[in-house]
């Protein structure tokens, strides 16, 4: 079960990634605490001819035209953003896709030559990665194959015919994840973090969030009927009738539609304590009997478990309420499309055109991806570890992971003396923090043990029953962990996973060779780059661990009150500030960022880039260091955090991202920190009257 806790820098979605900070209350760093009103502006290059070439930071990005004071996000990259168009199969295009493409070219490589290879010893590694990624590939098998190797999944759903054979269905397609009706699955128990435990969690939904199905706005309505047709046709596809087909999509809708009427918003998913809700399996069976939670888990390899927690026990009764209300052939047909949008990309291309048009009405991309790159996304996430060990030695080097966890303590160090310095902390819950920041686990770049898969058998027979393997496979390895010690060697994320996360029960910050490459770190580059880019990379999972979900974890990842009751209540005065600011951040006409829902983010950003910079004063102390390529070491730190966020994005893509997404828009993860940093008014040489400025009594200040 991917844990629901997890929270990461970037998020990966089809349509593209997006990313994911703290500030610190009294800056140890060379700037003074207000802005520097009488320094001389320092806003583009110097002209001293012989200041020396840098690496990492392309200058040539720059808008020369811009003021840094006035928009940060245009000056740092403006060239770039006028040079790079979105591609037609993206719905946005920024740093992070540039970098996964390059990955993806290590990465095709890779399994291009173990799909030609099929000589590899049955069982190996390079089979099942060689057969897997040949039988994504195979196209032509694909079309002619037909449904034939869904009819026997098809099948057992036809042959549902009372509760007691539906709630076996129902908890068999828990094991094929085809996403219907509910997640469950074994992770850490939040309040007991030594222990695993079994949890059941909302879900159901077709569309990205309950919101699409409950708003009356002209873009909800207009993507219902677009959601309609696809159901229709996809329903056509499968066998069915116009007629009937036309039924059906509106059977699915209405179903839908009351699960997400019982769904909790993601505002209210981040509350882990009201999201925490541990109870007997008797108790279980007698709320919702007609889930018949104890017989899935025997049925799924879990008898053993005698509690469960569940995570929206409102969204659990109503879906108990709905299984005997909702007429079985209903029920039917809701599970037979999940099954099949489930498995799309192993279906005939008619139903990957069906999904892509209704995405192209979400995502607003004008073209699918290509499928190699599809295919690859599905390897990795399939048999991510067995190809990972390739990826690993061709693009990650020894010497970038031993600088990089001289980084990581560097930033510890650093954010060590915000927390001593903060003058708004007592000394009993400072004494607290700084115990949970020295627990932090790190794990850089791949696995010390990577994940056995002697169990799982791939052949170049059928893409389909491969999918369908690796799920089963997938879950059998999640439930294999109830009742054993906590293996804290497993990783959340694959080797070339351009991305980063804090996992609160683990109190680990984890960071994939991926992202370990430019723009985000550079062994080549000054500190100065580095610490701009994967320096704050670095601080942002670091401040995870005290926003404002993070902080309600204890250094052992229990979900644990550690703080004074004047201390959480300061800290919540400081974070509903951030969530002002944000709320008041508009990417396009009557958009607005949802600062609730961004905050976790928004104060990683803040305190990441802030705890960056304190650690990159203190690595370049007493050191002669130059203006490289015209830039103070100042300048280019700003500079390089304000590259890694460069992204032009379709207006589509960001009105689904401020409802969906706990990341806030490129432009106001670049500027929002910076905003708030005396730090960069004098970098810059920022005025009190400029609109990156902010008045002193509204600066936000955390860490």
């Amino acid at each position: 079960m991917k844990n629901r806790n997890g929270l990461t820098l970037a998020v990966v979605a089809a349509a593209g990634l997006t990313l994911a900070g703290c500030s610190s209350s009294k800056s140890t760093t060379t700037a003074t605490d207000t802005a520097a009103a009488t320094t001389t502006p320092t806003a583009t290059a110097t002209t001293q001819a012989d200041a020396p070439k840098g690496v990492g930071l392309n200058v040539a990005n720059i808008d020369q035209s811009a003021n840094p004071c006035d928009n940060f996000f245009q000056f740092a990259s403006g060239s770039w953003l006028k040079n790079n168009p979105i591609p037609d199969a993206e719905s946005r295009w920024g740093s992070f896709n540039e970098l996964a493409d390059k990955n993806n070219a290590v990465m095709r490589q890779i399994l291009d030559e173990a799909a030609a290879n099929t000589t590899a010893a049955k069982g190996s590694n390079a089979q099942k990665v060689g057969d897997y990624y040949a039988s994504a590939m195979d196209s032509v098998a694909i079309d002619k194959a037909g449904l034939k190797y869904l009819q026997p999944e098809l099948n057992k759903i036809a042959a549902v015919k009372d509760m007691k054979s539906l709630q076996a269905e129902i908890a068999r397609e828990q094991t094929i994840g085809t996403g219907a009706f509910y997640y469950s699955g074994v992770g850490q128990d939040d309040k007991i973090s030594s222990q695993y435990a079994v949890s059941l969690y909302q879900g159901g939904l077709s569309l990205p969030d309950r919101d699409y199905y409950l708003k009356d706005d002209a873009r909800s309505k207009s993507i219902r009927t677009a959601y309609v047709t696809y159901l229709t046709n996809t329903f056509k596809l499968l066998g069915d009738s116009p007629a009937v087909a036309a039924k059906n999509a509106q059977t699915v809708l209405a179903f839908e539609t009351k699960l997400a009427q019982a769904s909790r918003t993601r505002v209210a998913l981040r509350d882990p304590y009201a999201n925490y809700n541990k109870m007997t399996l008797a108790e279980v069976q007698k709320q919702y009997p007609n889930l018949n939670v104890a017989g899935a888990l025997k049925q799924n390899g879990l008898s053993a478990a005698q509690e469960v927690i569940v995570g929206q026990p409102d969204f659990f009764k109503a879906e108990n309420a709905l299984l005997k209300s909702t007429p079985l052939a209903d029920l039917k047909t809701y599970m037979r499309w999940h099954l099949a949008t489930s498995l799309t990309s192993a279906l005939p291309k008619s139903f990957g055109d069906e999904s892509f048009a209704f995405s192209k009405v979400l995502s607003g991309a004008k073209q699918q991806q290509p499928r190699w790159k599809r295919m690859l996304r599905a390897t990795d996430g399939a048999l991510g570890e067995a190809f990972g060990q390739l990826y690993v030695d061709k693009a990650f080097s020894p010497e970038a992971k031993a600088k990089a966890k001289q980084m990581v303590e560097n930033l510890r160090a650093a954010f060590a003396e915000h927390i001593q310095n903060l003058d708004w902390m007592s000394a009993t819950t400072k004494e607290q923090a700084l115990k949970k920041l020295n627990a932090f686990s790190v794990k850089i770049g791949y696995p010390d043990k990577w994940k056995d898969y002697s169990a799982l058998t791939i052949s170049r027979e059928s893409y389909l029953n491969n999918v369908l393997a690796a799920r089963q496979w997938a879950y059998k390895d999640n439930v294999s962990h109830y009742g054993k010690p906590i293996d804290r060697t497993e990783w959340g994320m694959t080797p070339p996973t351009v991305n980063a996360y804090y996992n609160p029960p683990m109190n680990e910050i984890v960071f994939p060779a991926g992202i370990m490459q430019p723009p985000f770190f550079d062994p080549k580059a000054d500190d100065a780059v580095n610490y701009g880019g994967m320096g704050a990379v670095i601080g942002h999972e670091m401040t995870h661990g005290f926003d404002d979900q993070g902080r309600q974890y204890d250094s052992e990842g229990n979900l644990k009150d550690w703080w004074t009751k004047e201390d959480a209540e300061k800290f919540t005065q400081r974070a509903d500030l951030v969530d002002k600011q944000y709320s008041a951040f508009s990417p396009l006409d009557s958009v607005f960022v949802n600062g609730k829902l961004t905050m976790g983010e928004n104060l990683a950003d803040i305190g990441g880039l802030n705890i960056a910079y304190t650690a990159l004063q203190k690595a370049i102390a007493g050191k002669n260091v130059p203006n490289y390529d015209g830039y103070t070491p100042q300048q280019r730190f700003f500079l390089a955090w304000a590259q890694i966020w460069r992204t032009n994005a379709r207006p589509e893509y960001l009105r689904q991202q401020v409802m969906t997404d706990p990341h806030s828009p490129a432009q106001f993860r670049t500027e929002g920190p910076l905003q708030n940093m005396p730090q960069f008014y004098e970098a810059f040489g920022c005025k009190q009257d400029a609109k990156m400025v902010r008045a002193e009594n509204v600066r936000a200040r955390i860490w």
